[in-house]
């Protein structure tokens, strides 16, 4: 599966947005895809086997828990093929730090004046 298939889906995403913040449990994970996406407990362990499968997130057992962490192999391949596409906002984002640091001078100046 290409690597935009698997984060094509937003239950994938949220599952990684919130490994992202450190392991966690399928338990919890699940409790929060539950929540938010109201769908089974069987549909959010196949999208966790998904992300495994594709190399997206690893597990350890402890004990009966399965404990998931992200794993940043895949994203550092998608970082590396946006390279080649990153000169089409770095700019635009960088015109837009420079306005940013302009209004907040004038409103300085305004305020002092």
């Amino acid at each position: 599966m290409h690597a935009f298939d698997v984060l094509g889906d937003p239950v994938r995403r949220r599952i990684l947005e919130l490994l992202a913040g450190g392991e966690q449990s399928s338990g919890d994970v699940t409790a929060v895809v539950r929540a938010e996406f109201g769908i089974s407990q069987p549909a959010v362990s196949q999208h966790l086997r998904v992300l495994r499968e594709n190399g997206f997130t690893t597990v350890r057992a402890e004990g009966a828990r399965r404990l998931y962490s992200v794993d940043p192999g895949p994203l550092r391949e998608i970082d590396g093929w946006l390279d080649q596409y990153r000169r089409f906002w770095t700019g635009p984002l960088d015109a837009l730090a420079t306005e940013i640091a302009r209004g907040r001078r004038e409103r300085r100046k305004a305020a002092e004046d």
